[in-house]
């Protein structure tokens, strides 16, 4: 029952670095306590895309007329919406689960904890009653929903995102605390289904570290669409009469049907013996190298258990850094170009710095702006609404920073990204041939 490397947790970073380590010829273990897929696929990121398409379509729909397209009366599903979502992470989590078996991957379905770490480093761990050993351990445990201690909270129903997917019925009304990625994408879906939605923030705006100008006008955008928004608002209380806000001393209640808590995630460090190991923390989560070690060298972490990032993506490449290095490739983790997405209609998306960050930093920058309507294929495909695009460029010219509101902004970053991340300059990104007509040639336009 010997391995050469074992990971607990079965999500994206987890589920990758098992296919990638078992393809390079390592014997591997995984365990996954709940689904394969993690958070991302079974209650996060598949999930609401899906449900948000649902929504997107029924928008196009109703906005039908606008493109000389007669379409009466449009009506929705509900129930077949949820069921089509649940289909959707069935045949992923299938898939994921044939990958595993494809390379040879040990899944173990249940809860592991690591029992010790032997003289020569071996690691035990333990799932029932038996007990595995490995060379290697990789930390991939994931993050959960942060409960915060807000009075009345305990004692009142309310939903966190696992309940919102699993709801098969649309309330009247909704009242999400917390406008942040998560938040956002909820408001958005419940919104377009026909649901009164109220957004309770803490900050005074929504998306957090999200460019300001670009978080700015889509909130503008789904105000106008009639979501409620309470920026800047403390909440005080929640009871079943709704949930008690404060600003500037002023205290009132908002009410819905349902309450959504959307406040944030945070690592999951404890239920799986990780005190046993103690590896050194960083912030709520575990330390690491650019290899993604711990301070254990045969200890590595992945994924939202590093509390660095928490994106499905990110963790994916974490999980490829640290298989490589255990199969004797040194390539460094690099965090110079993480793509943010919110899955709204419209997307917005951001790569790199953002105009908060360099101003704080006190580093000069250059803005390149300009409307999404400068792309012939966005006006043609979009009738209602605008979008912006923005790059940010250093003072020698290399972008450093892009921030795109308008569809479909989630495919577009990318191409941001990979100039960041080879450190590309206006010139050179300038000179690339781009597609006409594309709305991704709007990058090119803006510089």
């Amino acid at each position: 029952m010997k391995y050469d490397v074992a990971i607990i947790g079965g999500g994206p970073a987890g589920y990758t670095a098992a296919e990638k380590a078992a393809a390079g010829g390592l014997s591997t273990l995984l365990f996954e306590k709940n689904a394969l897929g993690g958070v991302c696929l079974n209650e996060g990121c598949v999930p609401t895309k899906t449900l948000l398409y649902s929504a997107k379509v029924y928008d196009t729909i109703k906005h039908a007329p606008k493109y000389a397209v007669s379409a009466e009366n449009p009506t929705f599903d509900f129930a077949k919406i949820v069921a089509r979502k649940n289909k959707v992470v069935k045949k992923l989590t299938a898939g994921i689960r044939m990958k595993m078996k494809e390379h040879g991957v040990e899944v173990v379905s249940g809860e592991a904890e690591i029992k010790g770490r032997a003289a020569d480093g071996t690691i035990s761990i333990a799932c029932g009653e038996t007990v595995y050993e490995a060379a290697n351990l990789l930390i991939c445990t994931g993050s959960e929903t942060v409960i915060p201690p807000i009075p009345g909270l305990a004692e009142t129903e309310y939903w966190t995102s696992r309940e919102a997917l699993q709801s098969k019925e649309l309330p009247a009304s909704l009242v999400i605390i917390g406008g942040g990625v998560i938040g956002m994408e909820f408001a958005s879906f419940f919104n377009s289904m026909g649901t009164e939605v109220h957004v309770v923030e803490m900050l005074d705006k929504i998306l957090g570290p999200m460019d300001r100008e670009l978080s700015e006008m889509l909130q503008a955008e789904y105000a106008k669409r009639g979501i409620k928004f309470y920026l800047g608002h403390k909440v005080t209380a929640v009871s079943a009469e709704g949930v008690t806000v404060e600003k500037d001393g002023e205290t009132f209640v908002v009410r819905g049907e349902k309450v959504l808590l959307s406040v944030g995630r945070r690592p999951v460090t404890k239920g799986f013996g990780l005190e046993t190991l103690a590896p050194e923390p960083f912030r709520s989560g575990i330390k690491v190298n650019e290899y993604m070690q711990t301070s254990i060298p045969n200890v590595y972490a992945c994924g939202d258990i590093t509390a660095f990032s928490l994106l499905a993506h990110t963790a994916v490449s974490e999980a490829e850094v640290a298989v490589d290095h255990l199969l004797g490739k040194n390539r460094g983790m690099s965090y110079k170009a993480i793509p943010g997405v919110v899955y709204t209609n419209p997307e917005i998306a951001g790569v790199g710095k953002t105009e908060e960050e360099l101003q704080a930093e006190g580093t000069p920058y250059t803005v390149k702006k300009i409307p999404m309507a400068f792309s012939g294929r966005f006006v043609a495909e979009n009738e209602q609404g605008n979008g912006v695009c923005k790059l940010i460029l250093a003072e020698d010219e290399t972008i450093v920073g892009a921030h795109l509101l308008g569809n479909p902004a989630s495919e577009l970053i990318v191409i941001a990204g990979i100039a960041i991340e080879k450190g590309m300059k206006a010139d050179e990104l300038k000179a690339i041939v781009f597609p006409h007509p594309t709305v991704g040639e709007i990058i090119k336009e803006a510089l």
